[in-house]
């Protein structure tokens, strides 16, 4: 199963995939690319690291979505690369029905937080804000509509008196870490059937 990695960041998840690929984890998953639309994000320095390519690719003209001439240069991207299966991987950017088409039913998402509770940015501070005694991260296939597809998996974490955003943000990128890559590793096993 070939994917290709979509990240706007640091990279932290993206790593945690590579790492797994690494390990014998992935099943008969592999990484064929990783595509950003920031040219200066840490995730396309693992591209070297891990001897896949990495690039930038400009999503100009829009700044939080990928429509018009962008959308076109990504899907001519990914689309080179043949991917069984594009990871949203901390990409900052809502899709729009041309790469979503491009793509249709392989395009996963990681969110940090029990969907749908808490879709769209700051999920882990609107966990805290509402009082919850837990959240965690889903894995969800990519729809039009933000957040909502069909869920694959999730990983609970739970809520402390005196948390904080910044311990339960690291709480819960310790569990995305964990679940990105078994999620990748099933679906590399219905791929091979």
């Amino acid at each position: 199963m070939r994917i290709v990695l979509l990240g706007s960041g640091r990279g932290s998840n993206a790593l945690a995939v590579l790492l797994a690929q690494q390990e014998g984890r992935l099943g008969g998953a592999r990484v064929a690319a990783i595509f950003s639309d920031q040219p200066g994000a840490g995730i396309l320095a693992l591209g070297p690291r891990f001897g896949v390519t990495a690039r930038y690719v400009d999503p100009a003209p829009f700044r939080t979505k990928l429509e018009g001439e962008g959308e076109s240069r990504f899907i001519e991207a990914v689309s080179a690369e043949k991917p069984d299966l594009v990871v949203l991987a901390g990409f900052m950017r809502v899709l729009k029905p041309g790469f979503l088409g491009a793509f249709s039913g392989k395009i996963i998402n990681l969110h940090p937080s029990l969907l749908p509770k808490f879709p769209g940015l700051d999920a882990i501070g609107q966990a805290l804000r509402a009082g919850e005694t837990e959240t965690g991260c889903t894995v969800h296939f990519v729809t039009a509509d933000l957040d909502a597809g069909p869920i694959l998996d999730q990983m609970r974490v739970p809520i402390v008196p005196g948390e904080t955003p910044e311990s339960l943000a690291a709480k819960v990128h310790a569990a995305e870490h964990a679940l990105l890559p078994s999620v990748i590793a099933r679906l590399s096993e219905r791929v091979g059937r």
